[in-house]
């Protein structure tokens, strides 16, 4: 077979350092926009991306050359860069050096956008803490109950 297709699903999730409150309402739409535009040099697409103050979920197609880890690394690196420079009262800003990342079916692509979608109503009830504690018990993934947020 001379093509390659791939259909291949991520829900990554990665928070701000010391998950502070740095991503407000009132910058939140455009490092949104920046982090698609990297995801697009990058040969991936953003499906859906929402979050709150101090953590971002997003749903994303990778090419199956990328691996989720430099494709983080990228965008961190880049977006970081540029928030500092488009937000001097955020030079402090960093992202958290690690990350949450799921596999996601075609089957579960809505339920995964809803989901994003309704992270402001999702986290008037529930902390990013106990959130990421489900998502890795639902995953079967080990972490130590004390440390997973290092």
């Amino acid at each position: 077979m001379g093509h390659t297709f791939s259909n291949i699903l991520y829900h990554i999730i990665f928070s701000t350092k010391d998950r502070l409150d740095m991503l407000s309402s009132e910058n939140k739409t455009s490092v949104y926009a920046y982090l698609c535009a990297i995801a697009k040099t990058e040969g991936a697409q953003i499906i859906k991306i929402n979050g709150i103050e101090n953590h971002i979920h997003i749903l994303a197609s990778l090419k199956p050359s990328s691996s989720p880890s430099d494709f983080l690394r990228k965008i961190k690196a880049n977006s970081s860069k540029w928030i500092h420079e488009k937000y001097p009262r955020l030079r402090d800003f960093a992202w958290q050096p690690g990350f949450s990342c799921f596999s996601v079916s075609e089957s579960a692509k809505n339920s995964v956008i809803k989901y994003i979608d309704n992270q402001e109503n999702h986290h008037k009830r529930i902390s990013f803490k106990e959130e990421l504690k489900i998502f890795l018990e639902k995953h079967k993934i080990d972490f130590d109950p004390e440390h997973f947020l290092d």
